[in-house]
């Protein structure tokens, strides 16, 4: 197995390619690279094996257990799932917690200085502590654990495909995003804790289902029970669903979430185990929040932990409603995509400065603070002061504490809308922006100034060496030009304009994310509202419908830029024209059954392949006989040694072999055997001759070789064919419409 491709594609047209391409010509070279961009660098890149091996260990193995082995196998399933979803709702309270103290604190000391009209120190308060929880979080995740930068959905995906990236799942990892998360958050950048949750979930699950740390001799031989690729997995989905509930508290939206957009594989126990995961999710949840209603959380205990309540039993709407909701989706699906656009860009961008070294890592970490923490305090200052509403539903005012009335720089009985949006937590902005019963409270220069600066900052934070997340900046924008929206609808509508922030939220989500259940489903449980369920299924199809025609979601993105070899469900058009055989390289490394040590150890050494074809030939046989055998995860080979008697021994690897692998002969489409390879959980696939007297192997196909880097490569031709199908994708956007 020679070096393979990286990245992966990720279209969704099916339309059938019916000019030859090919070339008669066969090459032997795959030049393209095996590494990909994890966190921050750039690492060497495998497959998970979710395959099991029938050898002669696993054979006598599985006959060995009784049906006391079963139900412990089964009974630690279903408790490493309460552990998970315990361990993961604590970690969300303990996130949460220290979101809403950390950065309220920082608003009341600044706000009691804006009161004292010392408005230079209070602006140099609050960018010097926005600008050393950046710092922190920066240094932290740079030097300790580079895998925990970003939002980690990505890396989870990739990971439930069968992409084994390095580091993503380590304990380092896990504090690393635990923490780096809190000061990010804190430190007012445009950035979310959903999305390093779902990561936080999944590592979680990770450590547990391999029995804790041996790095760092945090283990417990009780829990080592999960030994192979595909019970890890499972756990894994769990873990991200159980991110999602603590997150937002939507625990049916987690396990929808996990289903629709990360895990590859599905089966109906999986729902079982992931639906019982967010439910101790949700349980543990409640029961904090009932703690914190007391009064011992702090002074922002409840900020983070209650749903965005905008529920009305009076909400009623008519057709006349449904213009603007159409609208809304259209909207959400162009500018869905602009934001998947610019986000790309400034990512690669942002790899070309995070290439030069740490130093520039972080420096640009803190260029983008002291950025966010200008714009921040600046822009209140261009918005009017307005006069308090008489029959506001709190203290207007609001001094030193999240509200929808800020006073900023304001007289007494006055607010500025401007800064009740905007010098605020995330979440207060989006809870001030889905309120009811607020439909004068913002001006629309106020709404418009707060879109554009969401819009954009939220595209420039995402890329720093800091966890950071997407959902809730995506929510923050999209409800800030859904209210928008709402505004100028007015009085033709009836419904207020705190669900038309919904509606917006819903559309931008389905625009830049490409969901639609689990999205639907997140937003109710966030909104607490029913009643909206018809509009939000009707934008959120819109929206993606449209976003779907210019480019794909925003996390398929992020995967292709950091090279992971993600495999789509689908295969190419133009695969359906390849055979195996078209793209399988060479050159291929064979054992016999009975093999020298001295030869197995220096095909080990001097390859980094991670499975070999075993051939027995006669004597041993009357006619080749194919088996595979696998390196492992074990120790690692430059520390093997081996005495000179010992070199020139030869080892049967017949009871390490499996005796039945996977195989394709050469003449099969590519697509076939890429739905093959992925459905399965394949890391290898063997290609049989189709003609017998040959070898009895021509080669092998790992994710690599499915990926269009290597195919288009190696047959440059098919280029013009992808041309054809973005041409037939913008006509179909048009014929919908």
């Amino acid at each position: 197995m020679a070096p393979n491709s990286i990245n992966g594609e990720a279209n969704d047209d099916q339309e059938s390619v019916t000019i030859p391409l090919l070339t008669s010509e066969r090459s032997n070279v795959n030049s393209t690279s095996q590494v990909a961009i994890v966190g921050a660098n750039v690492c060497p890149i495998e497959s998970l094996d979710y395959e099991i091996a029938e050898n002669d260990l696993f054979k006598q193995d599985w006959r060995s257990g009784g049906k006391i082995h079963i139900f412990q196998y089964v009974f630690m399933k279903w408790l490493l799932c309460f552990l998970i979803g315990l361990i993961v709702s604590l970690i969300g309270f303990f996130n949460n917690l220290a979101v809403e103290n950390i950065a309220g604190l920082k608003f009341v000391v600044t706000s009691n200085m804006m009161l004292a009209k010392r408005f230079g120190m209070a602006f140099l308060v609050f960018s010097v502590s926005n600008l050393t929880l950046t710092l922190f979080a920066s240094i932290i995740t740079a030097f300790i654990a580079p895998a925990a930068a970003g939002s980690g959905i990505p890396e989870v995906k990739a990971y439930l495909n069968g992409v084994d990236a390095p580091g993503i799942f380590s304990l380092r990892t896990l504090i690393v995003k635990i923490i780096g998360s809190i000061s990010a958050v804190s430190s007012s950048l445009f950035v979310g804790k959903a999305g390093p949750m779902v990561h936080t979930g999944a590592c979680v699950a990770a450590l547990l289902g391999q029995g804790g740390s041996k790095r760092f001799r945090l283990t417990w031989r009780w829990l080592h029970f999960f030994r192979n690729d595909r019970d890890r997995r499972d756990l894994v989905t769990c873990g991200s669903a159980a991110g999602i509930a603590a997150g937002f508290r939507a625990p049916v939206g987690g396990v929808l979430f996990a289903l629709e957009e990360m895990a590859s594989w599905w089966r109906s126990v999986l729902l079982w185990r992931s639906f019982f995961t967010t439910a101790v999710v949700a349980i543990v949840l409640r029961a904090l929040i009932d703690f914190c209603l007391s009064g011992k959380c702090g002074l922002f205990g409840k900020g983070g932990l209650i749903m965005f309540d905008v529920y009305s039993a009076s909400v009623t709407y008519h057709l006349i409603d449904v213009p603007p909701a159409l609208a809304l989706g259209v909207i959400g699906g162009i500018l869905g995509s602009l934001y998947n656009f610019l986000l790309d860009k400034v990512l690669r961008i942002y790899n070309l400065i995070n290439e030069k070294g740490i130093a520039y890592k972080i420096f640009l970490a803190c260029a983008i603070s002291v950025s966010t923490s200008c714009l921040l305090f600046g822009l209140p200052w261009l918005a009017s002061c307005q006069p308090c509403p008489s029959d506001a539903s709190e203290s207007c005012p609001t001094i030193g504490r999240s509200g929808n009335f800020k006073k900023f720089q304001c007289p007494p009985g006055h607010y500025n809308d401007l800064a009740s949006l905007i010098f605020n937590t995330n979440d207060d902005a989006v809870r001030n922006l889905f309120s009811k019963n607020t439909n004068s409270e913002f001006q629309y220069s106020s709404i418009l100034i707060f879109f554009v600066t969401c819009f954009f900052l939220s595209i420039f934070s995402c890329g720093i060496v800091a966890p950071a997340g997407l959902f809730v900046p995506v929510i923050v924008t999209g409800a800030s030009y859904g209210r928008f929206v709402g505004m100028l609808v007015g009085s033709h509508s009836s419904l207020n304009h705190g669900l038309y922030a919904v509606l917006g939220a819903a559309s931008f989500l389905g625009g830049s994310m490409r969901m639609t259940v689990s999205l639907c489903v997140i937003i109710l449980e966030l909104t607490n509202n029913l009643l909206l369920l018809p509009l939000i299924m009707l934008v959120l199809l819109i929206s993606k419908t449209v976003a779907d025609a210019f480019n794909g979601n925003i996390f398929d993105l992020i995967m292709k830029a950091k090279g992971f070899p993600y495999l789509e469900s689908h295969a190419e058009p133009y695969m359906r024209q390849l055979t195996v055989g078209d793209v399988v390289t060479g050159p291929l490394q064979v054992f016999q059954g009975i093999e020298k040590v001295g030869n197995i150890l220096h095909v080990l050494r001097t390859t980094r392949h991670n499975g070999f074809p075993v051939i027995d030939e006669p004597p041993l046989s009357e006619s080749p006989v194919l088996y595979e055998t696998r390196s492992g995860n074990g120790d690692k080979i430059e520390e093997l040694r081996f005495t000179e008697e010992e070199m020139e021994m030869f080892l049967d690897l017949h009871p390490f072999t499996n005796a039945s692998p996977y195989t394709v002969v050469e003449t099969m489409s590519l697509a076939k055997a890429l739905i093959l390879f992925r459905e399965v959980g394949l890391r290898h696939l063997l290609v049989m001759p189709k003609i017998s007297g040959r070898s009895p192997v021509v080669g092998i196909l790992t994710r690599h070789d499915f990926m269009a880097e290597h195919i288009l490569g190696l047959h440059p031709l098919l280029i013009r064919s992808r041309w054809k199908r973005l041409r037939i994708r913008v006509s179909r956007v048009f014929k919908f419409f």
